[in-house]
């Protein structure tokens, strides 16, 4: 778990999101917590780490519980999106965001260990987005979440799609509230991934196939992917993609109208 990978060593957390003000001008500001100091502490000063694991889940999934009566009273729906990096989870977030601006309102929290660049990417759709930065801690938790969703205008009936960092084993752990955690799989990573990585395939309600349009370049078994997929979670909703041409983006937009309602 996150205590012994090292991940809690660092635990200044930045937020960072922006105001457009009255005459165009865009003012961002900058917050920093610490969510994991005393934890920290505990586990270097009485070792005790399986109590210690227990303890931050248990404290994380009473937030997430807190973050998923919210989301509920308003009619937000969460959506977890998790995939290991490169795997295209900004550009499909991107491009969802750009076609369907006109039917949903979005709104974006960005998890990234560093950098502002797939936050800029977002804002650039005109969506309103928080850029959580997490130094060395390699996912997302409730608080994160709880935190960046208070700096959102987030309205009433509206998408909160939550960009966790890119890793294909914390993220999984991590109830962060959401409605759905949605597993992002890109056909450059190989076929076996359900199976190396079966928590994260298995916590999830959904799984993404993206960058099918480089399958005749790649020696990819897609039915070995979809089977293992569904192997180790026989529920799991299978949509296959390209964000860059378009393939197969209905599917995955029909289903985020209808679970919007």
């Amino acid at each position: 778990m996150c205590v012994t990978c090292g991940c809690s060593e660092n635990t200044a957390v930045t937020l960072t999101h922006s105001h457009q003000l009255p005459d165009g001008t865009t003012l961002t500001h900058t917050h920093e917590t610490n969510l994991l100091e005393s934890a920290q502490h505990h586990a270097q000063v009485h070792g005790h780490t399986i109590t210690l694991e227990a303890e931050i889940l248990g404290k994380n999934n009473l937030i997430a519980a807190q973050n998923r009566t919210e989301f509920i009273s308003q009619n937000i729906l969460a959506l977890n999106l998790m995939s290991s990096p490169g795997a295209g989870k900004t550009t499909l977030l991107t491009r969802t965001i750009t076609d369907l601006k006109s039917q949903l309102n979005f709104n974006v929290i960005e998890g990234d260990q560093e950098t502002f660049r797939d936050a800029d990417k977002i804002r650039e759709t005109g969506c309103d987005v928080v850029q959580i930065n997490t130094g060395k801690g390699c996912h997302l938790e409730a608080k994160m979440v709880q935190q960046g969703y208070q700096q959102l205008p987030a309205p009433m009936n509206s998408i909160l799609m939550i960009e966790n960092v890119g890793n294909l084993v914390c993220p999984a752990l991590f109830d962060l509230g959401e409605k759905a955690k949605v597993a992002i799989l890109s056909v450059t990573e190989g076929e076996d991934k359900p199976l190396k990585y079966p928590h994260l395939f298995r916590a999830s309600d959904v799984m993404i196939l993206t960058k099918i349009d480089l399958l005749p370049y790649l020696n990819f078994d897609l039915e070995f992917c979809l089977n293992a997929a569904r192997q180790v979670n026989s529920q799991i909703k299978i949509f296959q993609v390209s964000a860059l041409t378009g393939v197969g983006l209905n599917d995955w937009y029909d289903w985020l109208k209808t679970k919007a309602k």
